[in-house]
């Protein structure tokens, strides 16, 4: 199954326009950097609490997609659970292929 947004979301990445790594995504939240989070469906369920919880104080859409190794895959890393995108283009871009 390759979704199209995955193709974005490797472009996104090449363009080193997300974050990775839970600490570093909550700080971009907070800092009003992060435009959309990427949660993989089989994330563990305290990250996936307090990415989500993170996210709806601080008004930052959140999608759950694919499971962690597809979400890895697609940019270029691996182990990866969640990413948040830091361009608005990019993120409205995923916003409307994942509708």
């Amino acid at each position: 199954m390759n979704s199209p947004y995955l193709n974005v979301l490797g472009i996104a990445a090449r363009a080193r326009k997300l974050t990775f790594g839970e600490d570093a995504i909550v700080r971009d939240i907070q800092q009003k950097r992060a435009y959309l989070v990427l949660l993989a469906n089989d994330t563990g369920k305290n990250t996936k609490k307090k990415l989500m919880d993170k996210c709806q104080s601080y008004g930052v859409p959140i999608r759950e997609v694919d499971d962690r190794d597809t979400l890895s895959n697609a940019i270029g890393k691996t182990g990866r659970v969640a990413v948040a995108i830091t361009d608005r283009g990019f993120a409205s871009k995923i916003t409307s292929m994942l509708d």
